[in-house]
């Protein structure tokens, strides 16, 4: 038996998977963001934790006998969060997440500072990074810096607090700006230009590689009689690409969770940091990827929920569907920025924005704004995708906006891209973290014979009709950032 345990923003999904790949139980629980200032998102590593122990704790409770089996455990995990503990492992201070961006300065800084930062990195500095914030902590709170032992990504705390081990995988790594990302190691360059040194960050791993042990006390609480290896594990999106099955050059995937990204396998390192492009290592050996990311996806519609008054986001969305085809041309525009956005504009001081309303703009109008904002969003990153080189000819969509078939149905046509909703597209990321732990637990099997699609359940095709309709008003909502930049 394996476990998948993939640390999100606003949950921890895990899922216990047999050596087949059959999914035998699975558990959530929810997760709190803190907004203390303006462009601050943090949270508590501590409540990461014990949400986690809680969905083990409910799968040892109803599946005792399968748990007993666990041979494995994987893990994936937001990206970029900055979690600091001291020498005797005790958190500093809450994490600051992937969405925060007070370190506009830092960055410009770091830019400075490494003048070869874009190449060795193949990325800008953005905010979201680990190491601008890190230089962030080092101005703002010197002393906690200056006891600072030890700087962990949101997942490999939970792998610290299963195994005792500090330990990270590439593709994780990859988004810290620490990581030389061609030749899969961290550079003592950019290390040295944030005050720290390897003793600072965890040991490096592939993500199909053992990462840790489980420890002995776990184990025993949760019934598990044999030695546990714990997997190096994977960003979310790599760990969501590997369980469905995107590792080869032209597979794709498009996320519709809280951000949006649109990912494409590599099998080589090709960056393009000019628009914003991320180029990471993948979970697996000798693979890399590209990603457009932003900040706000399936984030927005639940914002959107609640500053309208509806009930929740499926009455928001039933509400913008029973308005008919009518609601594409008299809706107004949505800047989806609600948290700045990176691809292409790498702009931290980016803000939503309504844009058209009139006396007659009614909810469902406003709905499915948002819904438009978000698409064309990701209508921009795969542009940037494409200018970098990347294909993809058709993509898996995931994330919890995925089980929306009106929105599936307006992303593929906004994008001209055919899209495929698969069995468990929503804990994609759970899935691909047990599928890493079953490679981790079994060095022998092949990862082509792991790493399968999995079954497509209906395929979303473009439809001429709506896209004739979306692109006169993508254009429009092309300009209007440019026109409101200034004033952000």
């Amino acid at each position: 038996m394996y476990l998948g345990i993939d640390l999100g923003t606003s949950e921890v999904k895990v899922l216990l998977m047999d050596a087949a790949q059959h999914v035998l139980a699975s558990a959530h629980a929810p997760l709190e963001v803190s907004r203390p200032h303006a462009q601050w998102s943090e949270q508590d590593p501590l409540a990461w934790w014990e949400a986690t122990r809680s969905c083990i704790d409910t799968i040892a409770s109803s599946h005792p006998r399968a748990l007993a089996a666990l041979r494995g455990i994987g893990l994936s995990g937001q990206m970029h969060g900055l979690v600091l503990l001291d020498t005797g492992g005790q958190v500093l201070r809450p994490a600051i997440l992937w969405n925060d961006t007070r370190a506009g300065a830092e960055c410009a800084a770091l830019e400075a500072s490494v003048p070869d930062l874009r190449d060795v990195t193949g990325n800008l500095a953005m905010p979201g990074f680990s190491a601008p914030k890190l230089l962030w902590v080092a101005r703002h709170e010197p002393a906690l810096f200056a006891r600072t032992a030890m700087v962990l990504l949101p997942k490999d705390y939970l792998r610290y607090r299963l195994t005792g081990d500090c330990i990270s995988d590439l593709s994780d790594a990859s988004g810290t700006l620490w990581l030389d990302v061609a030749r899969r190691d961290w550079s003592d360059a950019m290390l040295a230009a944030c005050a720290i040194t390897r003793n600072h960050v965890p040991r490096l791993v592939e993500g199909a590689q053992p990462g840790g042990m489980l420890r002995g006390e776990l184990a025993r609480a949760w019934g598990v009689g044999e030695p546990v290896v714990v997997a190096g594990g994977a960003g979310d999106n790599a760990a969501s690409a590997v369980g469905m099955g995107v590792v080869a050059p032209g597979q794709g995937f498009i996320s519709l969770g809280t951000s949006g990204v649109v990912f494409a396998a590599s099998d080589a390192y090709r960056p393009d940091p000019a628009q914003g492009l991320h180029t990471f290592c993948h979970a697996l050996p000798g693979q890399w990827h590209q990603m457009g990311v932003m900040l706000s996806a399936a984030s927005c519609l639940h914002w959107a929920a609640g500053v309208t008054g509806a009930a929740d986001e499926a009455a928001l969305l039933h509400e913008v569907e029973q308005a008919g085809d009518a609601v594409r041309a008299a809706a107004p525009l949505f800047l989806p920025y609600l948290s700045g956005e990176r691809t292409p504009h790498n702009d931290p001081h980016a803000s939503g924005a309504w844009y058209g309303l009139r006396h007659d703009t009614d909810r469902a109008q406003l709905g499915y704004s948002v819904l438009e904002g978000v698409v064309f969003g990701l209508l921009d990153c795969l542009a940037a995708l494409r200018a970098a080189g990347g294909a993809i000819d058709t993509a898996a969509l995931v994330g919890g906006g995925s089980q929306s078939r009106y929105w599936a149905r307006l992303l593929a046509s906004a994008l001209d891209l055919p899209l495929t909703i698969s069995a468990g597209a929503h804990v994609g990321a759970a899935f691909g973290a047990a599928r890493l732990a079953l490679l981790a637990a079994n060095p022998h099997l092949h990862i082509d014979d792991v790493c399968v699609a999995p079954p497509v359940l209906y395929r979303i095709a473009p439809d001429a009709a709506w896209r004739a309709v979306l692109l006169p008003r993508y254009a429009r909502w092309r300009a209007l950032y440019g026109q409101l930049k200034h004033l952000s």
